[in-house]
């Protein structure tokens, strides 16, 4: 299921078994770009009729074309997420880092997905508190379906390092919002 666009680089086995989940539920089949500079991944994700909760719309050609489900578009930000933390933050779930997110501040859905053409989903922390055993990150996220805009998403997590107990000392600074 996972594979590479030519030239493009790809999840490495180390990331796949850092994963705190099954891959079959990472839904991106490439990483594509990695800019620590700029905080941001970008990841292509297939749109395929057998993708959790697509599979089992009951369809009906007008009322309720098969398309990529809502939910499966907000567990990706979850995995976008997870890229993020890994490739930019240095974040490894078996040093002990855990995240879950908080908020979803905005979910804007601008177009359905038909099954067919990749969804390129991008993700850039625009805020990082930090602190030695928190973080707490605010994430934008952009998808694009065909050139279009798809789905757009303002979202909170919070990062912890279970391995380590947190003091009252160490808490990140509470984000905007």
């Amino acid at each position: 299921m996972l594979g590479a666009m030519p030239g493009a680089p790809s999840f490495d086995a180390e990331f796949l078994a850092d994963l705190p989940y099954d891959p079959e539920v990472l839904l991106f089949d490439d990483l594509m770009l990695v800019d620590r500079d700029q905080s941001r991944v970008v990841c292509r994700m297939p749109s395929t009729d057998t993708l959790p909760f697509t599979r089992s719309q009951r369809v009906h050609p007008v009322r309720h074309p098969r398309h990529v489900a809502g939910a499966v578009l907000v567990h990706a930000t979850g995995m976008l997420g997870f890229i993020h933390a890994y490739y930019v933050l240095g974040l490894r779930h078996s040093a002990g880092w855990v995240g879950y997110g908080t908020h979803i501040h905005s979910a804007k859905f601008r177009k359905l997905v038909p099954p067919g053409s990749p969804i390129i989903a991008t993700c850039t922390a625009t805020k990082v508190r930090s602190g030695r055993s928190r973080h707490l990150v605010r994430y934008d996220f952009n998808f694009e379906h065909m050139g279009e805009v798809c789905y757009e998403g303002d979202q909170s997590a919070m990062w912890m390092n279970v391995g380590e107990a947190a003091s009252e000392n160490d808490d990140a600074a509470p984000l905007d919002g």
